[in-house]
């Protein structure tokens, strides 16, 4: 299922909150412009992105950053997210 977490990037938080549970990507996608609005900020600001996990979570579950990817493994990689923006 996909999932939008909460993510402030911090290495030393392991565990990251669900925000609220998807059925697919496209469904996630609106849920994070909502959330964009919502707040008013920009989704870098928004401190939220939509990952993959095969565990059964709710809203306001927590995952460890093990039970969790970007990408299901079968899904399509768009272009733009295969290489780093860095050198």
């Amino acid at each position: 299922m996909y999932a939008l977490i909460y993510d402030d990037h911090s290495l030393d938080e392991s565990q990251k909150k669900v925000i609220s549970v998807h059925g697919n990507r496209k469904e996630s996608d609106k849920a994070l412009v909502q959330r964009q609005i919502h707040l008013g900020k920009r989704v870098w600001e928004c401190n939220t992105r939509i990952v993959w996990t095969d565990k059964a979570v709710a809203a306001d579950d927590v995952l460890d950053t093990g039970e969790f990817v970007t990408w299901r493994s079968d899904e399509a990689i768009p272009e733009g997210e295969l290489n780093s923006d860095s050198d």
